[in-house]
């Protein structure tokens, strides 16, 4: 599956954010990946996957630190939200429906 950014003019550093989750994609093709610029210093993530079932926070957060990481530390910054959801935990997530319904930033 593809990387699928929810904006039309992706800047350098959201690019960069997207290179390094293709390298997750790959790995994990039952993913569903999707990415976004919430605000000036702000980048949302969401990844939807089923291999989570079973995984704590910590444990996912370290299969996507492991590329997120990779990245200069002024882009790693820009991340503010890093959803990582099983796709049954998507469909009840509060912060999910917010991904998909972003209220306006005032930054």
């Amino acid at each position: 599956m593809v990387v699928k950014l929810k904006t039309k003019h992706a800047d350098a550093q959201l690019k960069e954010i997207t290179k390094a989750l293709k390298k997750y994609d790959a790995a994990h093709p039952q993913a569903k990946i999707e990415a976004y610029r919430q605000n000036s210093v702000s980048v949302r993530v969401r990844v939807i996957n089923p291999e989570f079932e079973g995984r704590g926070r910590a444990q996912r957060e370290e299969e996507l630190w492991a590329v997120l990481g990779q990245l200069p530390e002024e882009t790693a910054a820009e991340i503010s939200l890093l959803l990582l959801l099983t796709p049954d935990e998507a469909k009840k997530s509060f912060a999910s429906f917010e991904f998909d319904n972003p209220v306006p930033s005032k930054l």
